[in-house]
């Protein structure tokens, strides 16, 4: 521990020492055991290490909760990055930790992105509504964090600027696990409104890097972050691979909407082929890929009407097991605000709506989306829509 504390970086060091780890807490207790794992993060031996790093994964970002001791732990990882240790291979600790060899390095830049991605979360609604998690029943609870649960939120926030600047360096590096880890975190650090200075100069950086680049997941890989950060990615959208184009229309497209809403329809179209551009998920994208891009679609959507031809015919396809995740956010983008008694269903609702009384039998599009029915201000059952649909030949 002393001969790690003497190598340590000024930075690092100074986090350590000038922290008052016991005040803080993680998933498990008090933070005062938190200093000894940092620093094993830089021991010799590899299994020591990678125990270190599964710290860190259960304990201080615990399944993407934010405890008051994770800022003080991500600025003391930040600091530590170009250490000549971090080049050593990491060997995973955790059962679902089992990706392909990386450095230590990548796998620091990797925990630091998902806590920039905690940190954002809930900070921009229109950004979280384009999240494939999202739900409109986690609205009501949003606000119900206790005292340390906020404070942790805005340390990790205002940590941010420091934490960029750490991992900007590696955007440039030559090994593509690491750039892709730094890509990884750079995308949800750069979504916070204090860092908008910074991001004509990241966007700068992989434009350079993107001529160079012949791979699908690497080039897919810049064009959803150039989108997801605002900036201009016509080009993009006629590019040569269909994946690069979906990605250059996953942000808030402000150059060609409708070409961009084309793009995302058109990968909707055929969803099991759009599932199986990235084998390995892309970072930051969890679930089916289809997921993702058909929230980009209904987000980026004027009307329900510019996506109801695409959108029912998913519902009437019918996938039992992914009914959150499609069909739900679909029904809810047709009835924005929430349905309204006095006014007549549109064409395009009537034909929605039959498309689940259609299917619910044999799928549970209904049964198993009440929850979204309820938020759209529908009844929650077959019998129900079937009424409804009665009411309004």
């Amino acid at each position: 521990m002393t001969r790690i504390l003497g190598g340590l970086p000024a930075a690092a060091r100074g986090v350590l020492l000038e922290t008052d780890w016991a005040s803080h807490r993680h998933a498990y207790g008090s933070g005062e055991d938190i200093p000894v794992a940092l620093c094993s993060l830089l021991d010799k031996d590899a299994g020591v290490r990678s125990e270190a790093l599964a710290v860190l994964d259960m304990g201080v970002l615990h399944q993407g909760s934010l405890y008051t001791v994770t800022a003080p732990a991500a600025l003391f990882v930040a600091a530590i990055l170009d250490h000549p240790l971090c080049l050593a291979e990491h060997e995973g600790h955790l059962p679902w930790d089992d990706g392909p060899p990386r450095s230590l390095r990548a796998a620091l830049l990797d925990w630091l992105g998902q806590v920039a991605e905690s940190a954002a979360y809930g900070e921009d609604p229109a950004r979280d509504r384009a999240n494939w998690e999202w739900q409109p029943w986690h609205e009501d609870t949003r606000g119900k964090r206790d005292p340390d649960e906020l404070a942790a939120l805005q340390a990790c926030r205002d940590i941010r600027p420091a934490l960029y600047d750490a991992v900007e360096p590696f955007l440039s590096s030559c090994d593509p696990h690491i750039y892709a880890s730094a890509l990884g975190a750079a995308l949800p650090l750069l979504s916070a409104p204090a860092l908008a200075d910074r991001v004509p100069r990241a966007a700068a950086l992989l434009r350079g890097r993107l001529g160079t680049m012949t791979g699908r997941r690497e080039r897919a890989s810049v064009a959803r972050a150039l989108s997801l950060w605002g900036m201009d990615t016509s080009d993009l959208l006629a590019d040569s691979d269909p994946a690069v184009r979906v990605c250059a229309a996953l942000g808030p497209v402000r150059v060609d909407r409708p070409r961009a809403l084309a793009v995302l329809l058109d990968a909707l179209r055929d969803p099991r082929t759009t599932d199986g551009w990235f084998p390995e998920p892309l970072r930051g994208v969890d679930g089916c890929f289809r997921f993702t891009v058909l929230r980009s679609a209904l987000d980026l959507a004027v009307s329900f009407e510019e996506v109801a031809a695409v959108t029912t015919a998913m519902v009437a396809a019918g996938r039992r097991s992914v009914v959150d995740h499609e069909r739900g956010p679909i029904l809810f983008r047709a009835f924005p605000g929430g349905y309204e008694p006095a006014h007549s269903l549109t064409s395009a609702q009537r034909a929605l709506l039959g498309a689940f009384v259609d299917t619910d039998e044999t799928t549970g599009s209904i049964g198993g989306n009440w929850l979204w029915f309820r938020a759209a201000g529908l009844p929650e059952n077959r019998e129900g829509i079937a009424a409804l649909l009665r009411t309004y030949p």
